[in-house]
């Protein structure tokens, strides 16, 4: 039972796998924002998260978690109700920052009124790998030095709160994530002309940066990041050991290894 629980959803394929795994569980949706949930939702606007919180309470729950893809919402000030007109200094504050402030805001919101934020790692724990190799294809040596300079790139940005993914090749760095996404880059790696590249055979390595809280915003993996990692020539994928979530975790490994892909996830 999880009477005490809500959904809040983005799009993708995280939310729906929560609402299967808890269906006793509140699920709410944002006005404007896509998303894929079964069954019956409640539609709340981010102009008026009084509301929603009201609501919360009165369904007596006392733990939420935060899952799929949000964008930063276009909010009109005339539409907030009397909760946003009173935080809308310190929300303002927030927007100015990265990412990684505004969801420490979010969480520092809900918290202050009494909710427990859940991550969805906890929660269904087993949409995250253990430490090894995930596939029947074994990276080679070059692979392990391009996974170790991208974690190395990624150590240093990490600061900057930019991106969570780069692509190596052969000690080469083809791309980093930035706000476009996974997908985004691997695209544009896959666009690079071949004289620019040392051959085939490139890794996307995926980490959370320092600092990141889980809870709000753990990098995933998909069928879709398979794809696009098949699509721009790579060999394979490096990811962190429970603390990054495998989405629709059969299908992805299945893709790995039609693909003839290496998956690893390292303990960090």
């Amino acid at each position: 039972m999880a009477l005490d629980l809500a959904i809040l959803s983005g799009a993708g394929a995280l939310p729906p796998d929560l609402a299967r795994a808890y269906p006793d569980a509140l699920c709410i949706t944002f006005t404007g924002i896509n998303h894929s949930l079964p069954g019956r939702t409640e539609d709340h606007s981010f102009e008026r998260l009084g509301k929603l919180f009201a609501v919360l309470k009165e369904r007596g729950i006392r733990r939420v978690v935060m899952a799929g893809s949000m964008y930063r919402p276009a909010l009109n000030p005339e539409n907030f109700d009397a909760f946003m007109r009173q935080i809308s200094p310190q929300l303002v504050a927030a927007l100015q920052l990265g990412d990684d402030g505004l969801l420490r805001f979010v969480i520092d919101l809900f918290e202050s009124h009494g909710f427990t934020v859940c991550g969805a790692h906890e929660l269904l724990p087993e949409l995250t790998a253990k430490a090894g190799i995930l596939s029947q294809v074994v990276p080679q040596s070059k692979h392990h030095e391009d996974i170790e300079k991208g974690r190395a790139l990624l150590g240093v940005l990490s600061d900057a709160d930019i991106g969570q993914s780069t692509v190596f090749e052969n000690g080469l760095c083809l791309g980093i994530e930035t706000l476009q996404g996974t997908d985004a880059l691997l695209r544009f790696v896959g666009q690079t002309p071949s004289y620019l590249r040392r051959g085939q055979g490139g890794v996307l390595i995926k980490t959370p940066k320092s600092g990141q809280d889980l809870r709000v915003d753990m990098p995933t993996i998909g069928p879709d990041t398979i794809r696009e990692v098949q699509a721009a020539g790579l060999a394979g994928l490096a990811i962190d050991a429970g603390r990054v979530l495998l989405l629709e975790p059969e299908q992805t490994r299945a893709l790995v290894a039609q693909f003839g892909l290496f998956l690893i996830a390292q303990e960090i």
